[in-house]
């Protein structure tokens, strides 16, 4: 066989493990920017709504989500050893304060599932969350966000709205956005601030 012909056969394969690489990574993003309106779970949900589920506070009092109708949400897992703690909590009130005369709501749930950044009880929390990071907005329940334990709420943002390569919360801070309507309309990674959310939260607080 010419040498010319052994050395294309020979880097075939690799020109092809390449483009199939390529083809999977491009439908794994079309599948997280686009998800299908038409998959069984979203169809078995659609009717649902973030106001029919109940939460309990940091004393252990039940909370309706209806109390927050009208409200754009922004809802946030927190931990308060994580390398994103001070940054997030910091960034957390600035909106929180510009914005809560508007209709913004933060809700915060404190959650130890990420590197074990959440370990204190619920009394712990509040007055390092209160007395340490100075937030305003409203503490929740110590809660799990992955796993057969997960909270109804987590259970629906994440059917609402996917992450990329699945859709499990990756780490602490993860972020849901929620309009006036109750519909989740968009998630952001642990590692985007708060402020960059800034101009989305701006424009749901316009909207009708």
């Amino acid at each position: 066989m010419p040498k010319s012909s052994r050395w294309v056969n020979h880097r075939a394969p690799s020109k092809t493990k390449k483009l199939i690489l390529f083809l999977f990574l491009a439908f794994v993003f079309y599948l997280y920017r686009y998800p299908s309106s038409s998959s069984p779970s979203t169809v078995e949900h659609s009717s649902r709504s973030i106001y029919n589920i109940s939460v309990k506070d940091i004393e252990g009092k039940d909370v309706s989500l209806s109390k927050f109708t009208g409200k754009v949400l922004l809802i946030v897992n927190v931990a308060s050893k994580c390398g994103l703690t001070h940054g997030n909590y910091k960034e957390l009130n600035i909106l929180y304060a510009k914005y809560k005369s508007q209709g913004l709501e933060i809700l915060a749930f404190p959650c130890n599932q990420f590197g074990s950044q959440e370990p204190g009880s619920n009394i712990q929390i509040k007055e390092t969350v209160c007395n340490i990071f100075k937030a305003e907005f409203p503490i929740f329940d110590k809660i799990e966000v992955n796993g057969k334990n997960t909270s109804p709420l987590y259970n629906f943002l994440k059917e609402q709205k996917g992450g990329l390569f699945g859709d499990s919360i990756k780490w602490n801070f993860a972020k849901f956005l929620v309009d006036k309507q109750g519909n989740v309309v968009d998630r952001y990674a642990p590692t985007t601030s708060p402020l960059e959310i800034e101009k989305d939260i701006v424009k749901l607080l316009a909207s009708a």
